[in-house]
């Protein structure tokens, strides 16, 4: 995506709710890549969207409101 916004997201799931949350998430459009990780936080995805809003409104009412997400932490990126 040549403009727009995009960031990764540091995902904490309930225990037990990963490989759930991964599933949900492939599905969302804008999001580009999910991985499974090991450490302080469960699931990452990189995603973009046509603006901040675009990408706050997905973050809160596609990922978080799963069921499946304890917190999220969002790096938004500053470079290409």
């Amino acid at each position: 995506m040549a403009t727009g916004t995009s960031a990764y997201i540091l995902i904490e799931s309930f225990p037990g709710k990963a490989i759930e949350l991964v599933n949900v998430i492939k599905s969302i459009p804008g999001v580009k890549t999910v991985h499974l990780v090991t450490g302080p936080y469960d699931v990452i995805t990189f995603a973009e969207a046509a603006d901040l809003k675009s990408l706050g409104e997905m973050i809160v009412k596609r990922i978080q409101s799963t069921g499946f997400v304890a917190r999220t932490l969002t790096c938004i990126t500053v470079e290409q």
